[in-house]
């Protein structure tokens, strides 16, 4: 197969919208969750559920942004459900649980939950928390599917499933989390500025995608990322504003930083 030219008319953008789940068996409690947010035009429901069995299956079928669920029943099994999401899906939705009490508050924020509210369903506390998730989890609107051409064939790259890129000269290759590695006849400059924002330029030839990145080891100058190899990527300290800025972003999300 041939190298292919990158067509910038070809790229599909993102969506704007935050899409959200609701995993609750109080039919009232999910009705007035969707009342508030109805208010707010980029959030879009795209199904609920009853319990975490069939909160797990509707996650993994329609990878939402923003997970709501009633911690009220049966709170751990909730928990259990965020644990097991770990073993599918690389970067987890964002998580809002609610409760009565503050029962359940140390175990949501041990699991990462973006935020707790008490019931009653207040709409100030929802708009806090809609106002603080567009903060911190901005949308752009750079493309999500990247198309590249060769002669008359088409490939249709997901930005999602890329691991980085990698440059030699003037063609650049994109390594897939598959494992598949697709070359296209362009600089990497030229494709900097058309990913998605976590895509990082970290050495003169390699641009990453900092969703998968599992490790920053400064003394070797490496960031590992996490895929079926563990591959490594070196970085240079042309970059490592960028590589501390990254430190802080992924430190933020995780439980804590241990010396």
């Amino acid at each position: 197969m041939g190298l292919f030219h990158p067509l910038v008319t070809c790229t599909q953008l993102v969506t704007m919208d935050y899409t959200y789940t609701i995993i609750d068996s109080d039919a009232k409690s999910k009705l007035q969750i969707q009342v508030f947010l109805e208010e707010y035009a980029d959030f879009v429901f795209a199904e609920s559920a009853s319990d975490a069995i069939n909160g797990l299956h509707v996650i993994l079928k329609y990878s939402p942004d923003v997970i709501l669920i009633n911690l009220n029943e049966d709170g751990m099994s909730y928990f259990q459900m965020v644990t097991e999401l770990h073993q599918y899906m690389d970067t987890l939705p964002i998580i809002i649980g609610y409760s009565t009490s503050k029962k359940y508050a140390y175990n949501a924020i041990k699991s990462g939950f973006f935020d707790y509210w008490i019931l009653p369903h207040n709409e100030f506390d929802v708009r806090k928390s809609i106002f603080r998730l567009r903060r911190q989890y901005p949308k752009d609107a750079k493309p999500a599917t990247i198309c590249l051409k060769s002669y008359n064939d088409y490939r249709y790259l997901d930005t999602k499933d890329i691991l980085y890129l990698k440059s030699d000269n003037n063609t650049t290759d994109f390594f897939m989390h598959n494992g598949k590695v697709v070359s296209a006849y362009k600089t990497l400059k030229s494709f900097e500025e058309m990913l998605p924002e976590n895509f990082i330029r970290i050495h003169q030839s390699y641009i990453l995608n900092s969703r998968y990145v599992s490790r920053i080891n400064y003394g070797r100058s490496i960031l590992t990322l996490k895929n079926n190899k563990d591959r490594e990527i070196p970085f240079s300290k042309k970059y490592k504003e960028r590589i501390d800025g990254l430190k802080q972003q992924l430190s933020k999300s995780a439980v804590g930083v241990l010396d």
